[in-house]
């Protein structure tokens, strides 16, 4: 099932531009908000130029200096944010809204004006400055400003001269400002007829005109279908598709802008776009000088590529995938975002997936996977999500470490994560028939390095099934235990993650972790017979070379420290413990020791002693260790705990109770820790534990990279080449 996302997932949302004229100068001070005396005398400036303004509308040349004069103070004052809001406070708007147009002359009188469209140009600079700031852009078009300004943008049919050019360029960036990010101004901008003049402008022969056309056609179509409708309907097309086409690089920028959100969302717009043309010139500035427009028009390409399978298999015959992935190598991190989108929308057709891989794309992807960035990481997860789904590129993903990558990345947002998962699910799924067999294949004769990866790939994505044929028939194993002895501590823990993986798998057709049944159960004497003299045939004396040893330390040490009179009260003690040499008496029954291990069969049908012992010593195990292993043999079950498991074992290994020393291996590997591990594997060998030993090894491959980093590394010593 193709993994669900949203058209825009992973990628940065597409906005308006921001117009920043360039008369507008850079400041290299810090600025700062003013106050006290520099707010005053700043508001005082403003007034004095709205007064100005508010005075001087008119025709007389006095009066048109003066107002020129007053805009461009209060143009360059707007060029600094911080005091924007002063200027609107001095009721700088609507003196300005009031100059977007020219003063009333007399009917008939068509003589040369005085700075005519200079007023009208600072007024929409001003303004479109002022509006950068969102708070002062309803005030600005409830003041009348779209009205004047898209008038303004209709000039161009009485003439074209270098000063009309300049203020229908003003007029369209300050619409671009007024409508950035606001979608009631973009339909008011609408409403006013402000589409038609700006899809007439991008024919304008002035390039700057068609730029800031563009643009304002750009921020007024983003999430706004009725605004694309109509720019469509205006037929915008034809021109933005040869624009696309321009040397100059604004041009296309801002012309691969605009129909990028004129089909973002709009499927139909999407197909009136590519019958028209558009896809060619924009596969075209994939390799443009200029990387904004390489930007937009791999975004571009992505949402063509969720049209239909047909138009994902043209956009890579035409050229597309290599200048993509070059684009992957890119230090723009958002090129390398809308790329990585791009191709992950190309990968999602089986024709392609496989040309991707082949022409380079799979290890800048995989790379792509260590960023920081959220979308970008997020968005070369969604292309190796479709690559994976191409049986020729599994050996591939493989040999370049790509499921080493897969697994050890730190992804930072969940649906990523989720993506990474159904990328090794697939891969997974994957390997078997021809697939496998090149593996195989190249577990053989390629490299070392290459073999040792696919081993390690293998051990986290083979069937149970093909475990034997790939480990033992073809050496997998021996390549896995060979990285535990590289001096690369990465190579170790790979390896050592890759054997938990292997025995984790294969453990589950033989789980070790139950006690197995009794062979015999049915001689069960029952909890009521055990250390019960009733038909006992056989007394066991538990402890007696406890007491033996205990009262001789004793009586050595009096012996050091007390007088002769003293001395002699001690014999009553040594004589005592003469009686002691018997232990503490446990009767047993021997059909019940007959059936339940070969230790007891030897002891009464051997030729030992104890055959016909009516008494028979157990020397050094504790008498609640000896009660404990008689109540198994009784009964079959017996709780293990923790405090005695390891005394347990022991006398269960001595009298061969296999399954008492199970119970007994399972308590004890409850217990095991990064401190006790190679204890434990110890214990395992002396006493012949095999399910004990077995954890040991799977908690030492699961936590080697820990374990690997503790002063002395004892636990490397363990021989791991033993794990069945």
């Amino acid at each position: 099932m193709e993994l669900q996302r949203r058209e825009d997932q992973g990628l940065s949302e597409r906005k308006g531009q921001k117009r920043k004229l360039e008369e507008e100068t850079k400041e290299d001070h810090e600025i700062s908000v003013p106050t006290g005396d520099a707010r005053r005398a700043l508001l005082a400036e403003v007034t004095a130029q709205v007064n100005v303004l508010d005075s001087a509308f008119s025709w007389r040349e006095s009066d048109r200096a003066a107002a020129k004069r007053a805009t461009h103070v209060l143009a360059e004052l707007a060029k600094n944010e911080e005091v924007v809001n002063v200027i609107v406070e001095g009721g700088a708007v609507p003196a300005l809204v009031k100059h977007l147009q020219a003063p009333p002359c007399e009917d008939g009188d068509r003589s040369t004006k005085p700075f005519e469209h200079e007023v009208e140009k600072g007024s929409a600079f001003a303004l479109g400055l002022l509006a950068v700031k969102p708070e002062h852009q309803q005030l600005i078009v409830d003041s009348g400003a779209l009205s004047h300004l898209v008038n303004i943008l209709r000039r161009h049919k009485d003439n074209s001269t270098r000063a009309v050019n300049s203020v229908i360029r003003r007029a369209a960036d300050a619409i671009t400002n007024l409508a950035h990010e606001n979608s009631s101004i973009k339909t008011r901008v609408r409403m006013e007829g402000g589409i038609p003049p700006l899809v007439e402008l991008l024919e304008f022969t002035d390039t700057k005109v068609q730029r800031a056309a563009a643009g304002a056609l750009r921020t007024l179509a983003f999430k706004n279908d009725e605004n694309k409708n109509q720019i469509v309907e205006c037929n915008a097309l034809p021109t933005l598709i040869l624009m696309l086409r321009s040397e100059d690089a604004a041009i296309h920028y801002e012309a691969v802008g605009v129909i990028g959100n004129l089909v973002h969302s709009s499927p139909n717009i999407k197909k009136e776009v590519l019958a028209a043309g558009a896809l060619q010139p924009v596969i075209g500035l994939l390799t443009s000088c200029c990387s904004e427009s390489q930007r937009e028009a791999a975004l571009l390409l992505g949402q063509f590529a969720a049209t239909d399978s047909d138009c994902k298999v043209h956009i890579v015959q035409r050229g597309a995938v290599r200048p993509l992935i070059e684009m992957l190598h890119s230090p723009d991190v958002q090129l390398k975002e809308m790329s990585a989108f791009a191709l992950g929308r190309l990968a999602q057709d089986t024709h392609n997936q496989a040309g991707i891989a082949h022409i380079g794309g799979l290890l800048p992807l995989l790379k792509l996977l260590d960023s920081k960035n959220g979308s970008l990481q997020h968005n070369a997860a969604f292309a190796l999500y479709g690559l994976a789904d191409n049986e020729d590129n599994v050996s591939d993903f493989i040999r370049v470490g790509g499921v080493q990558r897969l697994q050890d990345g730190e992804f930072i947002v969940q649906a990523t994560k989720d993506c990474v998962s159904k990328t090794l699910k697939r891969l997974e799924e994957k390997i078997h028939g021809r697939v496998l067999n090149h593996l195989l294949y190249l577990m053989r004769v390629a490299e070392k390095p290459v073999q040792r990866l696919v081993a390690l790939a293998l051990a986290h994505l083979c069937s149970l099934n093909d475990q034997r044929t790939i480990f033992i028939d073809n050496n997998g194993l021996e390549l896995l235990l060979g990285l535990l002895g590289s001096t690369s501590p990465k190579q170790q823990l790979d390896g050592a993650v890759a054997l938990f993986k292997l025995a984790n798998k294969a453990m589950t057709l033989s789980p070790m972790d139950a006690a197995p049944p009794s062979p015999t159960p049915q001689v069960y004497l029952g909890e009521q017979y055990v250390n019960n003299a009733t038909l006992s045939d056989v007394t066991f004396l538990v402890e007696g070379c406890y007491v033996i040893c205990l009262l001789e330390a004793l009586i050595l040490a009096m012996e050091k420290h007390l007088v002769m009179g003293q001395k002699i009260a001690f014999v009553v003690i040594k004589i005592l413990s003469f009686f002691s040499l018997a232990g503490r008496r446990f009767y047993a029954h021997r059909i019940c020791l007959l059936a339940s291990s070969d230790a007891f069969r030897a002891m009464f049908d051997g030729g030992y002693r104890e055959k016909d012992a009516r008494d028979i010593a157990i020397p050094n195990i504790r008498w609640e260790v000896f009660e404990l292993m008689m109540r198994f043999i009784y009964t079959g079950s017996v709780d293990v705990m923790l405090d005695i498991a390891q005394d347990l074992l022991r006398a269960a290994d001595q009298y061969l109770l296999e399954g008492l020393k199970r119970l007994c291996e399972y308590t004890i590997a409850q217990d095991i820790s990064l401190e006790n591990v190679s204890s434990m594997y110890e214990l395992s060998e002396a006493f012949h534990a095999i399910s004990l030993r077995h954890t040991c090894i799977l908690f030492i491959l699961e936590h080697f990279d820990k374990l690997s980093a503790r002063p002395g590394n004892k636990f490397l010593h363990v021989p791991l080449t033993r794990v069945p």
